[in-house]
């Protein structure tokens, strides 16, 4: 029994869903469509330059999540999903996943997309195990913070090593999925490294160390 560990974004999914969500509340009316939709772009951009400052596009991100009621973010999310998930679930991600669940590998998603998105969209996939950016909670509503470490970059490190003293598994012979030179920290640590449709950064480092590329796009 293996981990095998998949990113979300732009990996199992062909889009990336912390934009996507974004660009659902622009579409609500749910926030300030100028602001919103220069931010939302701005962050998408230094996420891709590997130049993103997470403390502050959480505030961003994270801000929508205080100022609505639970019961409206779920009907929210419900709506969410089918039209903006349930489009880009990769069949070759499925399958993917499928055959790891064969193998009886541990299934783990680990994403810098926050767990009130991310949470339904593992579950969609059959994933038990995932490590995302938690949204701090309080008496029932999001407060807009963070509670622990953001899991970006070097983060996803130090989120999977906490999760590991809590599970009866090791990085041994473990496997990781992912898209983005973002994820680097952590591909350099796992015995197989897979750069998935990777971007041009991650491509040429893979092919540099000769790790494997492969694509899950139809």
């Amino acid at each position: 029994m293996s981990l095998a560990i998949f990113d979300l974004d732009n990996t199992l999914l062909s889009i990336d869903s912390d934009h996507a969500w974004g660009e659902f509340l622009l579409e609500q009316g749910a926030v300030d469509p100028k602001s919103y939709s220069e931010a939302n772009e701005r962050f998408m951009a230094d996420y891709n330059a590997g130049t993103l400052d997470i403390k502050a596009f959480l505030e961003v991100a994270l801000k929508p999540l205080a100022e609505n009621s639970p019961e409206q973010l779920v009907a929210w999310h419900q709506q969410f999903m089918a039209a903006k998930i349930e489009p880009h679930i990769l069949l070759k991600g499925e399958e993917l996943l499928a055959r790891h669940r064969t193998r009886g590998d541990v299934l783990l998603i680990i994403t810098a997309t926050n767990r009130f998105i991310t949470g339904p969209i593992a579950e969609r996939l059959g994933v038990d195990h995932l490590i995302a950016v938690e949204p701090e909670v309080h008496e029932g509503r999001y407060t807009g913070g963070v509670t622990g470490i953001p899991s970006y970059r070097e983060g996803k490190v130090k989120r999977l090593e906490q999760w590991l003293e809590s599970q009866d598994i090791t990085l041994e012979d473990a496997w990781f999925y992912s898209d983005s030179h973002n994820d680097l920290p952590l591909l350099e640590k796992i015995e197989h490294p897979i750069a998935v449709d990777p971007d041009p950064i991650l491509r040429r480092v893979a092919e540099e160390r000769q790790w494997r590329i492969m694509s899950l796009r139809d």
